[in-house]
This record gives structure tokens, C-alpha cells and sequence, in this order.
């Protein structure tokens, strides 16, 4: 195994902390900003910002045509979609429980993985991993979750979403291994920029946003969200996966939750149940067997 700098580690603690406290931001955002406000601004600042370090450093974008598809694709899948989702549900339940229900993310791309990618086929390990997961999940979200389809809580329905925001992640992963070609940052810089011009006439049409009037943490949150969860963690994981490895970057797996768990607890006063702890146990359970691998 090769070793570790201490700039790696400084690039996941990074990632850790940008990642683990989006929550946490979005929770104060969307107080006083509507979801589909609040999901156009971020991405319209990332891209921004991501779209200046690409030119900056000479790239190029390839002209329109084919190479723009899976672009699209992952805009809506990556970004669109799964910011609102979370975002919405997070209008509805703590930032806490938002940060471990997207903790399955990881669980759910070794069976799509399994399906899509070559190489990667289950095995014991990942299968218990998941059921394991998916336990963690059932006890997280309580015997509520288990009712009929009729007369669903707001609650359940906001936690079905961020955990629909989670599976959009995991597909998108796999749709990015399976099609992606080129310059990484090149993607990552058009992707944003695409999600963005998709989501921007949206919230004019939805929210009328020039009728809002934001709180100023609310405010000053949004553009955070869009200058660090959004773009400079994306440099950030760029980077990382290119000085240590996919692997080692999956120990944000593990820490993201924690770090929504106890900012939403020490920050907002969330008070999560018991519940909330032997389901975030029992995920990073299932993230750490589905990672064994079985000595030859």
C-alpha cells in the first residue's frame, strides 16, 4: 500500500469537513430560501468558479455534439436531481439525520456497480454489507417507514427523498466510470455548468426569486454552499483521487456522517434519537464488511 502525504490527508480532512457540514449549511439555506432557489445558486456559483479554473489553466472544452451527452446526463442524475431532493427533505428533517441517511450512497453503488461495471461483481463481503446497510436504514427511519403506501408522514416522505438524492449519487458514479472520457476537471467544470443552466430558469419560473426575501445567514449559507460543498470540494476530490485513489477516498464514507451528525447537534441543537445512533452504527458497519476483501 502505497504511503500516504500529509497533503492527502489534508485533502480528505478537507473533503470531510466541506462534505459533512453541507448539511448543516443547507439546513440554515433553506429556511428562508426555497429549495429550487437554493439548488440554482449553488450550482450557478460552483460552476462559475469551476468554469474560471479550467480556462485558467489552459483546458479546453470539447465543441458541442456527442461528447456533451453523458455530460447532460450526469448534470441531471449528479446535481439537479439529488440537490433538490436533499435539499427539499431537508426542509422537513434534521440535517443530522440527512448526513447519515446519504451514508447508504456507497452501499447502493456496489449493487448498481455489480450490474453495470465489469469487475466489479458482488461477493459475500459486499452482499452482507449491504443487508447490513439496509437494516441500519429500516432502524434509522423507525417503524413509520414501514407503514402502507397511504397517508405517508411529511417526515418519511423527506427522508425517501434524501435517500433517493443518495441513489442518484451511486448511480451517477457508475454512469461516470462507464462513460466518461478525457479531462476530469473538464467534466466536472461542464457538468456543473450544464446542471446549472438547468436548474436556473426552473427556480425563476417556481420561485420567483426576485419576490423572496432571504435572512442574511440564510443568505450568506447559499453562497457558501456554491463556493465550498460545491466547488472547492470538487477541486479537492479531483485532487485526491489523483494523488492517493479511489480507495482511500472512500474514508470520507465514514467521517461525513459524523461530522453532520455532531455539527447538527452542536450547532443547531438537533437532538437525534436513539435510533438515529444504532442506525448510523450499523451503516458504517455495512460501508466497512462490504470493503473486506477475501485473502486468495
Amino acid at each position: 500500500m502505497p504511503s500516504r502525504t500529509l497533503k492527502d490527508w489534508g485533502l480528505l480532512a478537507a473533503l470531510v469537513v466541506l462534505w459533512g457540514s453541507n448539511f448543516m449549511f443547507v439546513k440554515l439555506g433553506v429556511a428562508t430560501v426555497p429549495p429550487a432557489t437554493l439548488v440554482a445558486s449553488r450550482l450557478v456559483i460552483g460552476a462559475a468558479i469551476l468554469v474560471a479554473v479550467v480556462r485558467a489553466r489552459g483546458h479546453t472544452f470539447p465543441p458541442l455534439g456527442r461528447a456533451w451527452v453523458p455530460y447532460a446526463v450526469l448534470a441531471v442524475l449528479g446535481n439537479s436531481l439529488p440537490f433538490w431532493l436533499i435539499t427539499w427533505g431537508q426542509q422537513f428533517i434534521d440535517s443530522a439525520l440527512a448526513g447519515i441517511l446519504m451514508a447508504i450512497m456507497p452501499l447502493a453503488t456496489l449493487v448498481l456497480a455489480h450490474a453495470w461495471v465489469a469487475g466489479e461483481q458482488m461477493t459475500r463481503n459486499r452482499v452482507a454489507g449491504f443487508l447490513l446497510g439496509f437494516v441500519g436504514i429500516v432502524v434509522l427511519m423507525g417503524p413509520a417507514a414501514l407503514v402502507g403506501l397511504g397517508g405517508l408522514p411529511i417526515g418519511i416522505l423527506a427522508q425517501l427523498a434524501v435517500l433517493s438524492g443518495a441513489l442518484c449519487y451511486a448511480a451517477q458514479s457508475v454512469v461516470a466510470r462507464v462513460t466518461l472520457k478525457g479531462d476530469v476537471m473538464v467534466a466536472s467544470a461542464a457538468i456543473i455548468a450544464i446542471a446549472a443552466i438547468i436548474s436556473l430558469p426552473v427556480a425563476l419560473v417556481v420561485d420567483q426569486p426576485w419576490n423572496l426575501s432571504p435572512s442574511r445567514v440564510s443568505l450568506y449559507a447559499v453562497i457558501w454552499i456554491g463556493i465550498g460543498p460545491t466547488a472547492i470540494a470538487t477541486l479537492a476530490y479531483l485532487k485526491l483521487i489523483g494523488s492517493a485513489g479511489p480507495t482511500f477516498m472512500s474514508l470520507v464514507n465514514y467521517c461525513v456522517p459524523v461530522v453532520a451528525l455532531l455539527l447538527g447537534m452542536a450547532i443547531l441543537g438537533e437532538e437525534p434519537g436513539a435510533n438515529a445512533y444504532s442506525g448510523l452504527l450499523l451503516i458504517l458497519a455495512g460501508i466497512a464488511l462490504s470493503q473486506l476483501r477475501r485473502r486468495s
